[in-house]
């Protein structure tokens, strides 16, 4: 076999060696193009949702918000306010239930594709949301008991303390003193620590400068096989 045959049986082989090579970078871009989509929806809607309990939280209401809570007939004007107060949360958070049900939703293929570690940081979400609700609750007994005559001085600081502890969960207040706050920053930072490399993943970017260069490869062995030829004596 001459050395210009050599080269060209060299190049069929390095050709049938990229095809099969950009089929499966192909794949490999494939689903690594789907991670990075689920990855960047996710991160969104983590990022949606911390916008959501800003919202949420946020200590200006205007004086028909609670309203649409449905009074007790047995409920004393005082009372009524205290519970109308407390609802503003629950109103506030049913207009973001659908992106809500979206995060728990998206979660199960997230962890399908990711594992299910990365189910936690949607695991301590809505764990969050809970505390939230359940501090909604708590004050409106307590806004309400606020208008009765407590026994002792101790009881009445105890009421207030109480008070005070679970309106730094439902109201967002100062940094030293918020406690949803760094809970929700922590959940974005470990979202954000499962979804940042994937997103950011160049793996695409080098399949193609490496396929980029297979195919200068094939071209350069290529070209010297035609040059050989050319330089084989004729007759």
């Amino acid at each position: 076999m001459s050395f210009s045959e050599f080269l060209k049986d060299l190049s069929i082989i390095v050709a049938s060696c990229t095809a099969i090579y950009g089929i499966g970078s192909w794949r490999r871009e494939y689903v690594g193009k789907k991670r990075a989509e689920l990855a960047e929806e996710v991160l969104c809607l983590f990022y949606e949702a911390r916008n959501a309990v800003q919202h949420i939280r946020n200590p200006f209401s205007h004086a028909k918000e609670g309203s649409s809570r449905k009074a007790d007939e047995n409920e004393t004007p005082e009372q009524k306010e205290a519970y109308d107060r407390a609802y503003v949360l629950f109103e506030r958070f049913n207009t973001h239930l659908e992106l809500f049900n979206r995060m728990h939703s998206i979660r199960y293929r997230f962890m399908a594709q990711f594992g299910t570690d990365a189910g936690k940081p949607f695991e301590d979400f809505k764990r969050t949301l809970n505390i939230m609700q359940a501090s909604a609750q708590a004050l409106a007994r307590a806004w309400a008991e606020s208008y009765r005559h407590f026994r002792t001085e101790k009881q009445e600081a105890a009421h207030y303390d109480f008070i005070k502890e679970q309106e730094n969960i439902f109201w967002e207040g100062l940094p030293e003193e918020d406690t949803i706050k760094p809970k929700v920053d922590k959940c974005i930072d470990d979202i954000e620590n499962i979804c940042r490399p994937i997103i950011d993943n160049k793996s695409l970017f080098r399949s193609i400068i490496n396929g980029h260069l297979l195919k200068k490869l094939k071209e350069s062995i290529a070209n010297k096989a035609n040059s050989a030829d050319s330089k084989k004596p004729r007759g």
